[in-house]
């Protein structure tokens, strides 16, 4: 790896994890188009998500600050037997708490079957991708058609949750785009944008910080010489991630999100042209 390969990659996962297009998939497509070997970028990956998600914890630091400190009172309740409906009422921060909680857990498990069982097919094959990307414009087409929701934290549901967390786990095919997915899961739900925009991203920190952790198992004795590199892109993709969260909260709000269907469409369509002549 070069320097100006270890930017571009940074570029690509910086403007592509918050953006509804799958950072993943990019990464995979960029990856095979480039000439970036496979075998030695599992560390370089995890780095790039872990700027991403550096960027995640920047903008909302106020709302994961709440969750801490709701969760260790939750922890705190439980180990005082204290169980009073009254407090759940009054802090409906904590019910966030236990919906990220269930959320991650279908998550976890569809993430580990793609990484048992899809992998091979997904991680390597532009075509692949390219079908994915065609399903995530789908999804994105489909924001048109669902009313606008009007449900706040207060009015959320468990099954809401869960139904997110599939959604979610659904999305860690590389070229099915994790944010948009969970964004339009939420506005399925009735979530109100806001809500469906600020859940998307909190509850996508334990999954990026999970994909990571999963990344750095296959580490290899190459990475070492790459080191330097893989920090250059880590510090591209967290500047970068930065300015797409928030752009990507103003598109929510505007219900302009359906406009990136296209490009995933498109996209989704030339990789799978190129990929009949890739052998």
């Amino acid at each position: 790896m070069n320097i100006w390969q270890a930017i571009l990659m940074g570029v690509i996962q910086g403007l592509t994890e918050f953006l509804p297009v799958s950072s993943s998939g990019h990464l995979v497509l960029g990856k095979i188009f480039f000439g970036i070997n496979i075998e030695t970028s599992a560390l370089f990956e995890a780095l790039l998500h872990v700027g991403t998600l550096g960027a995640v914890f920047v903008y909302f630091w106020k709302d994961i600050k709440m969750l801490v400190v709701e969760g260790l009172k939750i922890i705190r309740d439980v180990f005082l037997l204290i169980f009073k409906k009254k407090a759940w009422e009054d802090y409906p921060e904590r019910r966030m708490v236990l919906f990220i909680i269930i959320s991650s857990i279908p998550t976890a498990i569809l993430g580990l079957l793609v990484e048992a069982f899809l992998e091979d097919i997904f991680f390597g094959s532009v075509i692949a991708v390219g079908c994915a990307l065609l399903v995530t414009g789908l999804i994105l087409f489909s924001l048109t058609r669902i009313p606008m929701g009007h449900k706040g934290l207060d009015k959320m549901k468990y099954r809401d949750s869960l139904f997110l967390g599939i959604a979610q786990g659904f999305a860690t095919l590389p070229g099915i785009s994790r944010s948009g997915t969970t964004v339009a899961a939420g506005l399925f739900c009735g979530l109100d944008k806001e809500l469906a925009f600020r859940y998307s991203f909190l509850v996508g920190i334990p999954a990026i910080l999970g994909s990571a952790l999963l990344k750095l198992l296959k580490i290899s004795a190459a990475d070492a010489a790459n080191l330097g590199y893989y920090t250059v892109g880590m510090v591209v993709s967290f500047v970068l991630g930065l300015l797409t969260v928030r752009w990507i909260g103003d598109l929510i709000r505007k219900d302009r999100l359906h406009y990136f269907g296209y490009y995933c469409g498109a996209v989704g369509i030339a990789s799978i042209i190129a990929g009949l002549f890739i052998h």
